[in-house]
């Protein structure tokens, strides 16, 4: 397998762990505030492949706790990244999979065979506006039976929006907390205009602190935690 990109050495990206950090190229999804634009379509000019960060790994062992394995979205690749997964637990190093929950099946094998130590799925939107945020057709009961696998497994997990005003209502917020409903940690990541897929989405406006307050306390009803990053 190929990455498009490859991090030696991240202390925010996997909670309470030193990793490295590997991605992985193409998605389903064109989110217009998407911070890795070049990943989204295959013609990524970046390849690693696995070999490279399995050799990496050898040569940090007990240096590292583990690898997030993020994208573009992970779980396009199939029976490939399942493979380098196991190498990876065979390797006796902790797995982060960050995933949009398009492809619950690959979830559940991943579950099933302990190969991810932690899971964060975004959360786009509610799902009534899934493919109005993404600017792709969606299949919602996908995005919906992802979260139903990941809150129903033992395995630490987060739900993460990231919050652009002019696509996100306090409404829409909310109505996202009634459909992850229990969820153990949720996430409110405030966007950042930086490098983005769509150039437009430098100019929109984020909330401010207090609000992103008000909407903190208010996905407390329906969540164990809430953060802001």
């Amino acid at each position: 397998m190929e990455f498009g990109g490859f991090e030696k050495f991240t202390l925010i990206d996997f909670p309470g762990k030193i990793a490295c950090m590997v991605y992985t190229i193409g998605c389903p999804f064109r989110c217009p505030y998407c911070h890795n634009p070049e990943l989204v379509d295959e013609t990524c000019t970046t390849r690693i492949d696995e070999s490279v960060i399995l050799k990496f790994l050898d040569e940090r062992k007990g240096m590292i706790d583990g690898i997030v394995i993020t994208g573009g979205e992970p779980t396009m690749h199939g029976p490939k990244l399942i493979s380098f997964m196991r190498e990876v637990k065979q390797r006796n190093f902790l797995i982060k999979l960050d995933t949009n929950g398009v492809h619950p099946e690959f979830i559940q094998e991943v579950i099933k065979e302990n190969l991810a130590d932690y899971i964060a799925m975004d959360i786009k939107s509610p799902l009534s506006k899934y493919s109005q945020t993404v600017a792709r057709p969606v299949d919602i009961h996908a995005i919906k039976s992802s979260i139903e696998v990941i809150m129903g497994s033992d395995i630490p997990y987060e739900f993460r929006t990231t919050i652009v005003r002019s696509m996100l209502s306090v409404e829409d917020i909310e109505e996202i907390g009634r459909e992850i409903k229990g969820a153990a940690n949720y996430y409110l990541q405030k966007f950042v205009p930086t490098k983005i897929l769509n150039p437009q989405f430098l100019k929109k406006v984020t909330y401010n602190d207090e609000e992103f307050a008000r909407i903190q306390t208010m996905m407390g009803h329906y969540v164990s935690f809430c953060g802001i990053r």
